[in-house]
């Protein structure tokens, strides 16, 4: 997703901006509203797909959800399908 970017003007309020100009540090109030920008639109669009699946085979339930949560986090340390379990 990274490439060009473009200078935009966007409104927030001021303790907003404030907060976000302190947790930014170095990296600046951009990057920090980028990053949870990228952040939305990922949540937005995984949202769909859960409705999409949803829609086609059901209500997903928080088990299922759990579930897919302990496996992604295997995944992501290397562990899944290893002993290590």
């Amino acid at each position: 997703m990274a490439g060009e970017t473009r200078r935009y003007s966007i409104m927030m309020p001021d303790d907003l901006a404030e907060a976000v100009r302190e947790l930014g540090g170095e990296d600046g109030l951009s990057a920090y509203v980028v990053a949870a920008v990228r952040r939305q639109v990922q949540h937005d669009r995984l949202a769909s797909l859960v409705a999409a699946a949803e829609d086609e085979i059901g209500p997903i339930t928080d088990e299922e959800i759990h579930a897919k949560w302990l496996q992604l986090s295997r995944a992501e340390r290397g562990t899944f399908g290893t002993e290590a379990e």
